[in-house]
């Protein structure tokens, strides 16, 4: 008999597997895929746990079967099966990619998609040893964190930051990093400055010695923490005793107060515990770590490992045996190219308007460190090289320049120097610099990247290698076969219009700034700044600073704060030596952001030196300073509608409490244009007929006109102001910011 009789036949002929279901012919599997869409997409698969034996490891994994049948209804069994293929092989270059080019060590090479390159040069361990050779130094008078990123084990000691008592939590909640640094240092008393009588009418010095709490200074001013131009200066004022009597606020200023001394006692009752009391020792040996966490520059190999002198011991005010300290010097620096003009003479003249420079006495007082003023200047072209007479012709010519000539007077001798600047000389006197830099001559001129060509000498015989000045630097395009007008940027000297800007010179300052400020110690300023007050507490607070540029936290150099020698200038010239040569403020940003060292040069608000900067790109215009500038050119041209405040409150009513205005360019318009001349009075009659001849059958008096009032503006602009007011203090018709008049 037959099997089919008793068996049912299948269509594929094989015999129907019993289910207990009556849905048809399909196998049981089948009919639940088809008809129970609600399946998971994920699924459950153990993994063994390696030395665990009894326990299996639960994941949650994506469903292969539930892709894959969305995959074949979708588009078909073939082309499904092809697409997934190709999903998993691209599943499986990704994870190999990873694998081959992860780390450090196995970098891409292909450029970085998304924002700037790295810039990095120096490993963890060595941007460790620049840490702790700068807290060490006093050059972090600060209680903010130190990076995360560094991995510190230990806090470096700070002897500029008082002793405070251990707050340490117990190690089992420690972290293996530390963020702070261990203060040793003196007591700090925070003052509170306020005119005396019968001195009311103009603000008192600052007390030598004294030091800007810039932690307290950010909490005030920092525009990231929303904080507005306007309240900053209101606080530096009153900190600074500046509103002279004129105080309308009652009630308690403590939190304002931003100017400290050091007593030169510690705190004997600030006992530390094992864990925050360090051997501190600078590292000089070991391995490197791999700093995974640092993104090396590409196609850049690590500098060698860092070896740094011994810190300079930090000494407070107070236990200093001289009123200046040979490490920390009280100069001022600033670079200018061309012929002297407007721009560097009111520089100059409201440095002697505000510093506390002695002029007022016989004798300069032993116990105040008076600062000076070093003024470099480039006579030429920005690519030429100075003649063997250069320095001669320089004074010769600042001799004849009525700008300038009031300055070489022997009153200023001691306080204003001019000194000329040489490339070649600066940067081989550079330790970083002074081997290499010969490498990259043909990129000097480098500004963010974009490089500047400039002809170089054709050495056509073996006498023009005879000199180590002829043969290693720039020719004078006189010699040269490039074009000789003018205007051409490579001789152009001094920016004249809005067109012919001087790029090159510009180019020059921006690592000019940083040379100056790590051979000699002090501060540069930008030629386009005004000073409005005293600077003792800025010098009195050891660390390095420059400013930010309006709303980015970006650096702007305009305003230059570095020590001698130190170990982040150090950190600065390699830097820009593998990154060639490249000082533009935006790109110094980038090199301390990639190596964390942000905080070793503080980022200061423009409150401090451009309070104009945020209104003129229309930022807190609902609650703006005092004078109300929509854009730089208003210092020039005030507005009719506010033309009325210059005159009415002075020198006194422009930015109070802010440290220096920078007008931000500007040099082919005249500061005042009516009296366009040194206007100093009958010591300096001869430099100002000499400007007078020099305007005659132009916009300004002739030199035989008499000075009539209704021949000057009747609206003064701020910028008319600023000069007036100095001019007036050098004629000894008014004294100084603080009250001081002028003895010659």
């Amino acid at each position: 008999m037959a099997a089919s009789i008793y068996f049912p036949q299948r269509s594929n002929g094989f015999a129907e597997k019993h289910s207990g279901s009556s849905n048809g012919n399909l196998p049981i599997a089948e009919k639940w895929r088809r008809h129970h869409h609600s399946e998971s997409w994920f699924i459950y698969t153990t993994l063994p746990i390696p030395g665990v034996r009894t326990r299996r490891l639960r994941l949650l994994t994506p469903n292969p079967s539930r892709i894959q049948h969305l995959v074949v209804n979708q588009i078909g069994r073939k082309r499904g099966a092809v697409l997934l293929l190709i999903c998993f092989t691209a599943i499986y270059l990704v994870f190999a990619l990873h694998r081959r080019y992860g780390t450090e060590e196995k970098q891409w090479p292909t450029p970085i998609p998304f924002g700037d390159p790295p810039t990095l040069v120096y490993r963890r361990e060595d941007l460790q040893r620049i840490w702790e050779w700068e807290v060490a130094a006093g050059h972090y008078p600060s209680s903010q964190k130190v990076p995360e990123q560094l991995a510190f084990s230990q806090p470096p000691v700070n002897p500029a930051l008082p002793a405070r008592k251990s707050t340490s939590p117990p190690s089992r909640f420690r972290g293996p990093t530390v963020t702070n640094t261990l203060g040793t240092g003196s007591k700090r008393v925070y003052l509170d400055l306020q005119a005396q009588p019968p001195n009311v009418a103009y603000a008192p010095r600052p007390v030598p010695g004294s030091i800007a709490d810039m932690d307290i200074v950010m909490d005030h001013c920092d525009f990231s923490n929303d904080k507005y131009v306007r309240d900053c200066l209101e606080v530096l004022r009153i900190g600074g005793g500046l509103d002279v009597g004129k105080r309308v606020r009652r009630g308690k200023f403590d939190e304002w107060k931003y100017m400290y001394v050091e007593t030169g006692e510690r705190d004997n009752t600030s006992i530390t515990d094992p864990f925050l009391r360090p051997s501190f020792a600078l590292k000089t040996q070991g391995e490197i770590d791999p700093t995974e966490e640092f993104t090396k520059k590409r196609g850049a190999e690590w500098e060698p490992h860092l070896h740094l002198p011994a810190p300079p011991r930090y000494v407070s005010h107070v236990q200093s045996p001289d009123a200046c300290d040979p490490e920390n010097p009280r100069v001022f620096h600033m670079f200018w190219t061309g012929p002297f003009t407007d721009k560097p003479y009111l520089a100059l003249l409201s440095y002697l308007f505000t510093q506390n420079l002695g002029l007022h006495l016989d004798h300069p007082d032993p116990a105040v460190c008076r600062p000076k003023f070093w003024l470099w200047i480039n006579p030429g072209p920005a690519a030429s090289m100075p003649n063997p007479n250069a320095v001669r012709d320089m004074f010769d010519d600042l001799k004849k320049n009525p700008w300038a000539s009031p300055f070489l007077h022997p009153r200023f001798k001691d306080v204003i120097q001019f000194k000329l600047w040489n490339t070649t000389e600066q940067l081989d006197n550079t330790a970083e610099l002074k081997d290499e830099w010969r490498t990259l001559r043909d990129s000097l001129f480098n500004s963010g990247g974009y490089v500047e060509k400039v002809p170089q000498k054709a050495e056509t015989t073996e006498a023009a290698e005879t000199t180590v000045e002829e043969k290693e630097d720039y020719v004078d395009p006189a010699t040269t076969t490039t074009k000789t007008d003018e205007e051409d940027k490579i001789n152009r000297v001094g920016s004249k219009s809005p067109s012919s800007y001087d790029r090159l010179s510009v180019i020059l300052s921006d690592m000019a700034r940083f040379v100056l400020c790590h051979r000699f110690g002090g501060i540069y300023l930008d030629a386009d700044t005004i000073f409005l007050r005293d600077w003792e507490e800025l010098f009195g607070w050891r660390g390095a600073f420059a400013y930010r540029w309006s709303r980015l936290e970006r650096y702007n150099t305009a305003v230059l704060r570095m020590n001698k020698g130190s170990a982040l200038g150090t950190f600065l010239f390699r830097t820009a030596l593998k990154n060639g040569l490249d000082f533009h403020p935006m790109t110094i940003s980038r090199y301390t952001k990639d190596a964390h060292l942000e905080p070793l040069l503080l980022r200061l608000p423009d409150a401090l030196f451009d309070a104009a900067w945020l209104n003129t790109e229309q930022y807190q215009r609902d609650r703006p300073p005092q004078p109300y500038f929509t854009e730089f050119g208003d210092f020039f041209d005030t507005p009719a509608v506010s033309s009325g405040s210059p005159q009415a409150l002075g020198f006194d009513g422009f930015f109070k409490g802010a440290y220096s205005y920078h007008f931000h360019n500007f040099w082919w318009k005249p500061f005042d244009p009516i009296r366009n001349f040194p206007d100093l009075g009958p010591r300096f009659a001869e430099g100002e007929r000499i400007a007078r001849q020099q305007i005659n059958g132009g916009t300004g008096m002739n030199s035989t006109d008499e000075d009539l009032v209704a021949n000057d503006k009747r609206d003064l602009d701020w910028s008319i102001i600023m000069k007036r007011t100095c001019e007036a203090y050098i004629r000894g018709e008014r004294p100084n910011l603080y009250g001081e008049w002028l003895k010659w």
